[in-house]
């Protein structure tokens, strides 16, 4: 089971090209308030970014608190969403240890879903998308996550 990690945000340049990806290629629209990961100013232009994304917890809180199943808990980390499912009761989202399930303004939850195709659009090669047990020392998971 691969995962998203931010280990090298220091190279972020905040052109939010991961999050424009994920909006078009996950969900089907571009914007970056309907992407699964969010980048955003850490307080300033010369503080750097920070990426808010999924830190695949095991077991998935957002998952244990979905009262319809539409969040699942995914086999080694994380979760999958059948957005059909949702009655957009926010419980996903509220019990997110991180705040990495956004609601757009209807309710619908997005969130990072661990499929890896933000990775290749961002220009400085901050994320990374790899199995857990392969990562560097000190590339672990959530590390750049707000």
């Amino acid at each position: 089971m691969k995962v998203l990690t931010t280990p090298r945000m220091e190279r972020c340049i905040g052109c939010y090209a991961c999050s424009l990806a994920c909006a078009r290629l996950v969900h089907g629209q571009l914007s970056w308030l309907t992407a699964g990961i969010r980048i955003r100013s850490s307080g300033g232009l010369s503080t750097g970014f920070e990426a808010r994304t999924c830190l695949a917890c095991l077991p998935a809180p957002c998952a244990a608190a979905c009262p319809t199943g539409a969040f699942a808990q995914r086999k080694g980390g994380g979760v999958r969403v059948q957005k059909d499912l949702c009655i957009r009761c926010g419980d996903c989202a509220a019990a997110c240890p991180v705040e990495a399930v956004y609601l757009d303004n209807q309710g619908q939850p997005y969130v990072c879903i661990h499929c890896g195709r933000c990775v290749g659009f961002c220009p400085h090669d901050c994320l990374e998308w790899s199995d857990p047990g392969e990562r560097a020392p000190g590339a672990a998971a959530g590390k750049g996550a707000a």
